[in-house]
């Protein structure tokens, strides 16, 4: 098969394309041939060497895809060959043959665009959980989203909107700031704003996905209300202060979607729920950055140089 693959932990220039050995699939895995396969931040730490990253020689990355069963294990029943499904959270993805666990299946939805749904699987799985399991806002509710126009501020931001949310958030620049607000968001403040800093104790919830802004968001969380911590990708948080969160009633909530995809049913009917948002046409995201998966470099080093907008996708051939 072909695949992106490094030997040893370092920036884009580690990065390969070439024939690597087929993977051999377990009785209750099945082969799958992928045709899209996304691309996270996550990926870029794991290149570099600062996340965890499963063992294999050489190395190869990526946990989501898309693409159809081309062999059964043989403990495999209920499924047939031929079946187009999604994945999440299987390693060695940046390749043509993945194998899946059946615990990890995902099958698409019959009126779900294929590319639509390889375009928000990770993304749209984790801004419905932060929704409906972490946040569990309330219809009218006012809440705050940092970050609001990434990958998963843009899901999570037409979500709360299709639930009746009044939503107003931060991003860093104009264009992703008009973006927002024709995304229904209600204001949105430029990551410079002195306005924001002015705001204290306005939202039931402040969802936080950049990290370095949790005192900014501890800020804007009203009497009774919570931040909802759930990413980095601005830096590491400061520490918290658990008295003066005591002191105002405020909450920190967490969680690892894993926990909570516990079962192959639990994952369809997560996703069956996300996938309704986008069928009945809720939600809509740009179409996704598409590159060949033998220009996996390029796909890397767009989305590390923060000016990809929306999804980014490698397709494989």
């Amino acid at each position: 098969m072909k695949a992106l693959y490094f030997n040893h932990f370092g920036d884009n220039s580690v990065l390969e394309y070439g024939t690597l050995p087929d993977p051999l699939i377990k009785s209750d895995e099945v082969l799958v041939k992928t045709d899209y396969i996304g691309l996270n931040f996550a990926d870029i730490y794991r290149r570099r060497g600062h996340y965890h990253i499963e063992d294999h020689t050489p190395y190869i990355n990526g946990y989501e895809g898309l693409g159809t069963i081309i062999k059964l294990g043989r403990s495999v029943t209920g499924i047939t060959l031929g079946t187009k499904i999604l994945f999440v959270d299987v390693p060695f993805a940046n390749a043509e043959l993945v194998a899946v666990p059946v615990t990890k299946i995902i099958k698409l939805p019959a009126d779900l665009e294929e590319e639509t749904a390889a375009a928000i699987g990770l993304q749209g799985l984790t801004a419905d959980f932060l929704a409906h399991d972490l946040a569990k806002n309330k219809k009218d509710d006012k809440v705050f989203i940092q970050g609001i126009s990434g990958g998963v501020g843009q899901i999570l931001l037409q979500m709360l909107v299709a639930d009746g949310i009044e939503v107003y958030g931060a991003t860093s620049s104009n264009h992703k700031q008009q973006l927002a607000l024709t995304q229904g968001a209600t204001e949105v403040n430029l990551r410079t704003d002195k306005k924001i800093s002015r705001e204290n104790g306005t939202f039931a919830t402040v969802f936080d996905g950049v990290g370095q802004t949790l005192e900014q968001s501890i800020a804007l969380t009203q009497t009774k209300g919570a931040v909802v911590f759930f990413g980095m990708a601005g830096g590491d948080p400061p520490k918290v202060d658990l008295i003066k969160l005591l002191e105002h009633s405020k909450s920190i909530l967490t969680g690892d979607l894993w926990d909570y995809l516990t079962s192959q049913t639990e994952r369809q009917n997560r996703f069956n729920r996300l996938a309704n948002y986008f069928i009945e046409q809720k939600i809509q995201i740009k179409q996704p950055q598409i590159f060949n998966l033998a220009e996996g470099k390029n796909a890397y080093a767009l989305l590390e140089s923060g000016k990809s907008n929306g999804k980014i996708l490698m397709k494989s051939n």
